[in-house]
């Protein structure tokens, strides 16, 4: 499966110079503009030379500057569709097709973003975010739109060991209200893909004037809040569906709270063991 263009800086990223660092940079958060704009207006804008986008598209294994711009219109055409034009696209093209080639072909996508999240993440930044979060006082979750379930399952599995991981309420008040008791010492974990939601570049942005960590988990390196993030992971979510895929993000939660759990010693365990011990005496859970 072809990677995109914001795959190929990722896997690129470390190896290039100083300038072609500055491209890829301007490459990643400008995709529109490199997509639509000529080569020397985008030199013109971005201040860099033409000559260095050159350099950059070869570095990232395409023929010319006019390779990589294709990619990048193909990219920002995907993000561009509405999701009844996807959605449109998809019954259409699946009609007749079986159950097990839809599944192969979202098999496929999930294994090629699982694979690709595995190598571009670079040593030690995982450990730093979980670092993090471990030392905060309290962790504020942050996820509207698609991505509200998600952080509703990363809270529900850090309260088995982590009390004061608090999931932000889906109301303004409630997320000002949670944002105003944090300081320096606690962190905001969010979550957001594209389309990005307001409230949560928003709620980033707050925590940014207030000095507070910030680990932030997105789609695209054009991500308006990526800039604000202490710690950020941009996640592959290409596929089949008219929806973006999870598949990957889900691996890199649950990757979070297993190294959050290996850190919190035996009192974990004790906590998960009092936990199970209530839930059967509430009868929470069935049994025979």
């Amino acid at each position: 499966m072809a990677i995109t263009i914001e795959e190929r800086i990722g896997q690129h990223y470390g190896g290039l110079s100083d300038k072609l660092r500055v491209a890829a940079d301007y490459v990643a958060a400008n995709p529109v503009e490199v997509a639509t704009r000529s080569l020397r207006a985008v030199a013109t804008t971005s201040g860099v030379s033409p000559a260095t986008f050159s350099r950059l598209a070869r570095a990232l294994g395409y023929d010319d500057y006019e390779a990589m711009r294709d990619d990048g219109r193909a990219a920002v055409g995907r993000r561009m569709v509405p999701f009844s034009q996807r959605a449109h696209d998809l019954r259409t093209s699946g009609a007749g097709q079986s159950g097990r080639e839809v599944l192969a072909r979202h098999a496929a996508a999930a294994l090629h973003n699982v694979s690709f999240l595995e190598r571009d993440i670079a040593p030690g930044k995982l450990e730093a975010a979980v670092d993090v979060l471990h030392k905060a006082r309290r962790v504020l979750l942050v996820g509207s739109l698609g991505s509200s379930g998600l952080v509703d399952y990363l809270g529900y599995q850090m309260h088995w060991f982590a009390a004061d991981w608090i999931v932000a309420g889906r109301n303004g008040t409630a997320l000002a209200a949670a944002l105003s008791r944090l300081g320096p010492e606690d962190a905001v974990l969010a979550l957001s893909k594209t389309p990005h939601a307001k409230r949560s570049v928003s709620a980033l942005e707050a925590a940014q004037k207030r000095g507070i960590p910030t680990v932030f988990i997105t789609d695209t390196y054009s991500s308006p809040a990526l800039p604000l993030a202490s710690h950020a992971f941009v996640v592959p979510t290409e596929g089949p569906q008219f929806f973006s895929s999870y598949a990957a993000t889900v691996v890199l939660l649950e990757t979070i709270v297993s190294l959050l759990l290996a850190r919190a010693g035996e009192d974990a365990e004790d906590r998960i063991r009092a936990a199970e011990d209530q839930l059967h005496s509430l009868g929470e859970t069935w049994a025979p």
